[in-house]
């Protein structure tokens, strides 16, 4: 039996509203988007053909959200074209039980592998797969499959338009502004350092920014992942600015330390100005042009703190903390201005063909690479696959020998339920029940105490989506209740008798949460504690691809190309693993407080990580090879150390930040070495400039981890 407090947790996880959810703006115009087509169609006295249209913009609903606008338009018109594709070859092949049967299973396999592409693939996948297995009970000729097709498109369209209608000039206003406010704090902290005894600078607005872009957490691209890179750098930049003013506030009380301490004050000066110019690139509509000052200047007067030596030991340990502070600013403002570089619509182009550029095989964000990276049982995404696929084709096969009237919600209740982690698909399968029943019971008493006319049906649809939308999203017992009552008020509409249709939903919905129960129960895949060893096994894959990449560079041998393919299907293999074991603690209740803020900036780190050390194997192939420098042989050595000790930490052992070598030390002696002016060395130094960047992040962002969960 399991202990108490794991069972307070479970029960906890079915009982939890999350009132951040209840959004009733988007649930109103949801409910909106489902209501017209029904309603032109009962007007038009084509009920039938209302209905497929307005499934098809309940369906989309379902992908409606408060993101950036960009991000939310590429999904409804995803979830559009493949909801209205499952529906078309839902209808068109479920004439042959045989084809519909090995369509499911596939779908269902390929809905499964959904979960090594991102929670949003995951969301469609799924609901197309619904579809699909509702309207493959509705065989119909070709034809007539393609007209339903079309009508659920309109509707998806219709919902899509209804979301985007509002899109303003910009699709990330809302998260541009807040990180723009925070980084114009940071430049007045820079320009004003604050006493030891008051608050951290920018405390409110990084606050304000966190909640901001919340919801980019769970919509991973390469646009969220720069936001949430940026947010990180700020969160970096006013810690090093914070310990800056107090080293500068102690050197002042040194005569000795008079020069230095000036030198800190003009350091920060530049710095100010710099994170001025990056607020205003966030902030403003049109491009900001680039600063007069650089950050290599603020590196430039960290070397300046290297000399003349101190006689005061004391002095000297303090000149060596503020040069090591300076030169970790300076990376990191490189990295917010190149970011924010890239916040005009002109630069998003750039970003996004940056990406598309590549090879399919080196893309960061690439669906095909990374479900071929996924094919393993080692991958959670691939167990989860075949294990809905098999529970699916079972679910099919027990509704074709039972023969009942709509016996395809057995197969329904089964994909609805199942999901890759323990917690959520045994929550969702006794919510399921219990909602259901619920439902099913409010229904009933509707249709015998007051029989509504078609017109009344309708306008209570419209009521019942409301509320799925608007309460639903916070607790699924909520969201099935509605959703149960709102599936019998739908085949009201298309004269299906409602008692009949009642006890037919509830007997499938038993039948189908027990094959997922039965299947995950032999199946399963607990996530209780797996996320550091998820993450642990994502860095020590991503040093085993550096390695191989830096052994090129080195080595200049040609034939370590499959070393590294090998090295980097295997980094992508353990990357999708780390994301879908951060989605499924997501999912459990009761993370610990800033758990999943500092997952979040972990792994948005370590793709730029990653992005970087796939730019330079990229230049393996656009650059003409050059010798090695030492200085680049010592750096690789420490970027193993630095991702060795990541691992470690993750993994329990005792690690410190005494441990992790000095890597911007390292970069500042791969820059004073070798001739700039070759295109081999410019690239190393730019993209090594980025490793460091992001490792240092994540050295802090993971020694947070481990002192907030060990």
């Amino acid at each position: 039996m399991p202990p108490f407090s794991q069972r307070r947790s479970f029960w906890r996880g079915i009982a939890y509203f999350d009132r951040s959810k209840v959004i009733f703006p988007i649930a109103l115009r949801n409910a909106i988007g489902v209501f017209v087509p029904l309603a032109i169609g009962a007007a038009a006295g084509q009920p039938g053909g209302g209905l497929i249209a307005a499934i098809g913009a309940l369906n989309v609903a379902y992908s409606d959200g408060a993101d950036p606008y960009g991000l939310r338009a590429r999904r409804m018109c995803a979830a559009t074209f493949f909801c209205a594709l499952a529906l078309f070859a839902g209808c068109a092949s479920g004439q042959s039980h045989p084809v519909t049967l090995l369509l499911t299973a596939a779908a269902a396999w390929a809905a499964g592998m959904m979960v090594a592409v991102g929670t949003t693939a995951t969301d469609i996948g799924n609901i197309a797969l619904v579809t699909l297995i509702v309207f493959s009970a509705h065989g119909l000729p070709l034809g007539e499959a393609a007209q339903c097709g079309a009508l659920a498109l309109g509707g998806g369209l219709l919902q899509t338009a209804l979301a985007l209608a509002l899109w303003p000039v910009h699709p990330y206003g809302p998260e541009r502004r807040a990180l723009s406010t925070l980084y114009a704090a940071a430049a007045r902290a820079a320009a004003n350092p604050g006493h030891a005894t008051e608050a951290p600078p920018a405390s409110a607005e990084s606050t304000q920014t966190q909640n901001a872009l919340a919801d980019l957490r769970r919509n991973p691209s390469v646009e969220a992942d720069r936001y949430l890179a940026l947010l990180s750098q700020a969160e970096r930049i006013r810690l090093a600015l914070m310990t800056l003013g107090r080293l500068r506030f102690r050197m002042e009380r040194d005569f000795e330390a008079a020069a230095p301490a000036a030198a800190i004050g003009q350091a920060l000066a530049i710095a100010a100005r710099l994170l001025d110019s990056v607020a205003h690139s966030l902030g403003a509509a049109q491009p900001n042009a680039p600063p007069q000052e650089r950050p290599d200047e603020v590196r430039r007067i960290a070397e300046s703190l290297r000399r003349p030596a101190p006689a005061s030991a004391e002095l000297a340990a303090v000149l060596r903390d503020a040069r090591w502070q300076l030169e970790a600013l300076a990376g990191q403002l490189r990295a917010a201005l190149e970011l924010a570089a890239y916040d005009t619509p002109e630069g998003g182009r750039v970003l996004v063909h940056r990406e598309a550029g590549q090879p399919w095989k080196l893309r960061a964000e690439g669906v095909l690479a990374a479900m071929q990276a996924n094919l393993s049982l080692d991958s959670t995404a691939f167990r989860h696959a075949v294990r809905l696929a098999v529970c699916i084709a079972a679910s099919e096969l027990a509704a074709f020998w039972l023969g009942w009237q709509r016996s395809y919600w057995i197969p329904m209740t089964a994909a609805i339920v199942l999901r890759p982690d323990f917690t959520t698909t045994f929550t969702r399968g006794i919510l399921r029940l219990a909602g259901t029943l619920i439902g099913l019971a409010v229904a009933t008493v509707l249709f015998h105490l007051a029989a509504p006319p078609l017109a009344a049906q309708v306008a209570y649809i419209f009521l019942w989506v409301l509320l799925l939308r608007w309460l639903g999203p916070a607790n699924y017992g909520v969201f099935v209740t509605a959703l149960s009552a709102l599936i019998v008020l739908l085949l009201a509409v298309t004269g299906s008798p409602p008692t009949q249709v009642i006890a037919e939903r509830a007997r499938g919905t038993l039948l189908g949460g027990a094959i997922a129960l039965l299947g995950y129960g032999a199946w399963p895949t607990r996530e209780r504690g797996l996320v550091p060893a998820a993450l642990a096994g994502m860095f020590d894959a991503y040093r085993d691809y550096f390695r191989a990449v830096a052994q090129s560079y080195i080595q200049r041998a040609d034939a370590l190309g499959a070393e590294i393919d090998g090295a980097r299907q295997a980094a992508r293999l353990a990357r999708s693993n780390a994301e879908a074991s951060a989605a499924r603690l997501r999912a459990e209740p009761g993370p610990a407080p800033g758990q999943l803020r500092i997952l979040d900036a972990i792994l948005a780190n370590s793709h730029r990580f990653v992005r970087a050390a796939m730019a330079l194997e990229s230049g393996l192939a656009r650059s003409r090879p050059a010798p090695a420098r030492d200085a680049f042989r010592r750096f690789y050595q420490d970027v193993e150390r630095t991702l060795y000790f990541l691992a470690a930490g993750l993994r329990g052992s005792s690690v410190t930040p005494a441990d992790f070598p000095d890597l911007r030390e390292d970069h500042a002696a791969l820059i004073a070495s070798g001739d700039a002016r070759v295109e081999r060395y410019a690239l190393v130094n730019v993209e090594t400039d980025r490793i460091t960047n992001s490792l240092n992040t994540l050295t802090g962002e993971v020694m947070e981890w481990i002192m907030l969960n060990f």
